[in-house]
């Protein structure tokens, strides 16, 4: 079995909901890793609901970081979502500098936005402040809006060609990151649901098909990035992370698709058994 990593998420914490932190810690933990947390804000809900609260913690960040340093924590690994600010962002690229040795592996979800537009509340300076923090990521895993803005190529875009994929890839490598992985695309030529990616350690493009289920449940890419980086802990290659996670994700909308209430999102826990298959 693989070895045991310590896992710091970091993102926003929903009360009521798998998404976010909720969504990603049962599967790190379930896959035998140890894993923290850092919030970047507290939510009550997930917002589909209509009506919501929100905190922001960044000054509860500035102290736990503070706190952590002097204890001398150390983690193998840490995954990034939700970033409410400029703050969060710089505080962040240091934590991560601070905690730079070989083998140590950054995973950035950009959540900035889907459907072609950003999210209510992201402007353009978030889209700045993401390019600024991605520089220091070993792999990021946009879905295509967030891939688009960041990119600044092929904007509005729900269906690209081989060659404007591959340009909006080179785009994102060159804010900075090691590898990219686009998780949610359509290919203009064949219309197939796809994702696209690079792979840094190898140089090479890759597409990994996936079978579309037409089913909408918040805190998916959550679970995405979660299985997608247990993956790459266990070894496997980029491409092969990206079809594990994809197959199991589609498992997993296909057994949920009948639930009715799907504003909670999937019901991790009672999955874990299959995802361990």
């Amino acid at each position: 079995m693989e070895s045991s990593k310590n896992i710091l998420i970091i993102g926003d914490m929903p009360g009521y909901g798998k998404m976010g932190l909720a969504g990603m810690l049962p599967i790190l933990s379930n896959m035998g890793h140890s894993v923290y947390n850092l919030p970047t804000a507290l939510v009550s809900n997930n917002f589909d609901y209509g009506r919501f609260s929100v905190l922001d913690t960044t000054a509860y960040m500035k102290q736990t970081v503070q706190v952590w340093k002097e204890l001398g924590f150390q983690f193998d690994c840490m995954t990034t979502g939700f970033l409410a600010s400029a703050d969060q962002v710089d505080l962040l690229r240091d934590l991560i500098d601070s905690q730079r040795k070989e083998g140590f592996l950054v995973v950035t979800d950009p959540i900035m936005g889907d459907g072609g537009k950003l999210y209510n509340g992201s402007t353009q300076e978030t889209v700045d402040n993401m390019r600024r923090f991605i520089r220091g990521s070993d792999v990021i895993v946009p879905n295509l809006t967030e891939a688009e803005f960041l990119s600044g190529q092929s904007l509005g875009e729900e269906f690209l060609t081989d060659e404007e994929a591959r340009r909006v890839l080179d785009g994102l490598l060159a804010c900075g990151p090691k590898s990219a992985v686009i998780t949610s695309g359509r290919e203009k030529e064949r219309g197939r649901y796809v994702v696209w990616g690079f792979d840094g350690k190898t140089g090479e493009y890759f597409t990994v098909p996936y079978r579309f289920i037409k089913a909408h449940f918040p805190g998916t890419g959550d679970i995405f990035t979660s299985l997608f980086t247990g993956e790459l802990l266990k070894g496997r290659s980029l491409p092969q992370a990206v079809k594990r996670a994809v197959d199991l994700l589609e498992q997993l909308i296909f057994m949920e698709q009948d639930v009715v209430e799907r504003n909670n999102g999937i019901r991790i826990e009672k999955y874990l058994s299959v995802l361990t298959e």
